[in-house]
């Protein structure tokens, strides 16, 4: 089958792409969009366009590509919030599931449990029991109402059996301040974030919230090997095309993902934010979506966390 855009045999676009990013420029939406769409400009042999859609936790970004012809020249960058906007907002405007034709995993990114350096926690356990201590109330930041290091550290709570009061904050950058500044007991960072300050000996971390340590921190346990069973926070960025994109265009570009994902320089790149390469098929990007929709509606719910 022929398609006009993508001709066949060889399925290959005949005009450039324009893959927009629900992020400003800058942030590692942005980032990682910058160093896959300069990949697959090459291997696609058309120039991949970078349109900046900032706002709304990806809302803006999400509804635009939705309304976008279905036709392979307009795709989406989003990371962990396309799965969670759904519960947190009352009204989106769009399906992320029915809307969108899934292409890839493109990375992941570890997030990291930490305290200040002056802390006298050492130890995930250790702050779990001071929380639970009577006549002590925890504190902790977060990005912001729904972000995922405030959706991590509830989701913590319920398997740790404490409680903590949420203070938000307005970015990452913010709550990583407001830690270093002895302001909150504990916060749920990006290892990017985090990992400059662990270095310098202003912050402690204590352990990842992944599923497998990182290569960046061989030495830290995760927080199930820390004695919390069944816990995971991973953050991800995926590609996304319009619902009805033809599907030899999405398996074309799902291989072409998977290829320039795992190139030594590109895997270099994505270090520097502190991600790692995955490259997935769209079936399996499609499981992981709803899957993460399930997991963190359940836990929005719980804590009845609403987007500010």
């Amino acid at each position: 089958m022929a398609f006009p855009s993508w001709p066949a045999p060889r399925c290959t676009p005949t005009k450039p792409i324009r893959l927009i990013a629900a992020s400003a420029p800058g942030g590692s939406v942005d980032f990682v969009a910058r160093v896959i769409g300069q990949k697959l400009s090459t291997s696609l042999g058309q120039p991949v366009v970078i349109d900046n859609k900032a706002g709304a936790a990806g809302n803006i970004a999400a509804d635009l590509a939705a309304k976008a012809p279905a036709d392979g020249y307009t795709l989406l960058l989003v990371a962990t919030s396309h799965a969670t906007n759904i519960n947190l907002y009352s009204k989106i405007g769009y399906d992320p599931i029915k809307d969108f034709a899934p292409i890839s995993i493109l990375n992941t990114n570890f997030f990291v449990v930490v305290v200040p350096a002056a802390s006298s926690v050492n130890k995930l356990k250790e702050l779990v029991s001071l929380a639970k201590l009577k006549d002590r109330k925890i504190n902790y930041a977060s990005a912001g109402s729904g972000q995922a290091n405030h959706l991590g550290m509830e989701l913590l709570k319920t398997i740790g059996g404490f409680d903590a009061v949420h203070v938000p904050y307005t970015s990452m950058g913010a709550a990583t301040n407001a830690l270093l500044g002895g302001q909150v007991d504990v916060a749920i960072l990006s290892l990017s974030a985090a990992l400059p300050q662990a270095k310098a000996g202003k912050l402690k971390i204590l352990a990842m919230t992944a599923q497998k340590r990182s290569t960046l921190l061989p030495d830290v346990p995760t927080v199930v090997e820390a004695g919390f069973p069944g816990y995971e926070l991973t953050g991800w960025q995926g590609l996304l095309a319009p619902a009805g994109t033809p599907k030899e265009v999405v398996d074309k570009l799902s291989r072409e993902a998977a290829k320039v994902l795992h190139q030594p320089d590109v895997v270099a790149q994505l270090s520097v934010v502190a991600a790692e390469p995955v490259g997935s098929t769209p079936q399996e990007f499609a499981a992981f979506l709803q899957s993460e929709i399930t997991k963190w509606g359940k836990v929005i719910k719980q804590s009845g966390a609403k987007a500010e």
